[in-house]
Order: C-alpha cells, then structure tokens, then sequence
C-alpha cells in the first residue's frame, strides 16, 4: 500500500469510527471499562516516568502523534504538564477541533506527523498513543518514528502505547516489542505489557473490578504495551 492511499484510508477510518455512535460510547468518559483502562494505564505511565525521573513534567516540551480530541495531553496537563508546552498533530480537523475546546493553550497541527515544521531536538518527549497500530503501511510508520527521533532532545524520552495483539479489527495491526526497536535505532527500551483485554474489560465492568484488576495484573491478558525509549548514551 502507498504512502498517500494509507493516509487517505486512515481519515476515511477515523472519520467512520466518529460516526459510529457505537464505537464513540465504548471509549466515552463515562463508560467503566475505559476509565478502568485509563485509570491502570496512567498509574503505568507515572510508574516509568518516575524510574527514568521523568515525572517532573512542568517544564518539558511535549509533542503527541495523533492526539486526537486531546485526552492524553490532558491526562499530562493533570500529571503537572504545562498546556502552553505541549503539540498536538492529527489527521482530522473534526478531532482538532474538539481538542481546541479542552486545550485552547496548546499548539494543534493537522498532519500526518512524517514531517513537521519545528527545528530538530524541540521536544522533551515526543509521544504516540495507538496512532502506530492503525498505519498498515511500513514506510508511513517508519517515517513517522523517524520524524519522532528527529524532534526529540538527546537527552528526551519517547513514550509510546498501542496494542501489539488486536485480532478483532482488520484496520489495525499489533506492533510487537521488535517492531518498535526496528523503528527506533539506537534507543534502549524499558516496557511494561498493560491494558487488560478490552473487549473482556467489558464483559466485567462495572459489575467486577476486582477480577478484572487480578487478571490485568497477571499480564497474560493485557492487549498493549507502554513504553519509554531513549537513546544509547
């Protein structure tokens, strides 16, 4: 597949999960097995943030890949980020939009992230949030990380989370932990797997948290992977 067929798939996917009413409420606010999966996950992220003494957010530059309405750079604004410092790029304008409304102070590109207008080592951490598993096309994504790499501080971090198994949509494909060092030459990798199961989180949220937190602890289950990359030294 082309670099500009992908692309121009990837907006016409987004565009249809926007649509699909569905789709929206199985990653609304309001539905338990997504604050389930967001609150274990951003435990996670503090977790290896503080290990790589990352955790002081306030005065870093940060750039997200495929932001979308803007729920992870909040997630970093409520971890201590400065919304003034933070970049967000996406593919669909609709998403930008609604992004605007929760981060008025913060610069929103709407791109395809392989090449952006900011000078090399700009960014503190640069970020990607299952932007990567909906890219079928091995050059976009290569391109993508290398971009990703540019950007980043010598002594900055790439946090990246995505499924590395997710059979159940064809406009996907799970990214595996030799993937992501293929992608990124000359980085060292520290990963934690996490993220239970959505479609079982669903099955057992609301009514059973506890199983379901048992169970993501053990780890055989969980779908993705979070990841903090830096470079050799």
């Amino acid at each position: 597949m082309s670099d500009q067929r992908d692309i121009q798939r990837l907006r016409e996917e987004y565009a249809a999960r926007k649509r699909d009413a569905k789709k929206q409420n199985l990653y609304a606010e309001h539905n338990p097995a997504h604050q389930f999966s967001i609150k274990s996950r951003t435990a996670a992220l503090q977790s290896l943030l503080k290990t790589h003494q990352l955790d002081d957010l306030s005065g870093k530059r940060i750039l997200e890949m495929g932001c979308g309405s803007g729920g992870v750079l909040r997630e970093l604004c409520a971890l201590g980020a400065d919304e003034s410092r933070l970049v967000g790029v996406d593919l669909l304008m609709d998403s930008l939009r609604s992004a605007r409304s929760r981060l008025s102070h913060s610069v929103l590109l709407c791109a395809d992230g392989q090449s952006l207008p900011f000078p090399a080592a700009s960014f503190d951490l640069a970020l990607q949030f299952t932007a990567f598993s909906s890219i079928l096309d091995p050059g976009t994504r290569q391109r993508m990380a290398a971009e990703m790499l540019r950007l980043l501080k010598p002594a900055g971090a790439l946090i990246w989370y995505d499924f590395w198994w997710n059979p159940l949509n064809k406009q996907t494909k799970g990214i595996g932990l030799s993937e992501i060092r293929t992608l990124f030459p000359g980085c060292v990798l520290d990963s934690l797997k996490i993220t239970l199961a959505p479609p079982l989180a669903r099955l057992l949220l609301p009514r059973f948290g506890r199983p379901a937190a048992c169970l993501e602890r053990m780890r055989l289950l969980n779908t993705h992977y979070l990841v903090i990359l830096r470079r050799k030294p």
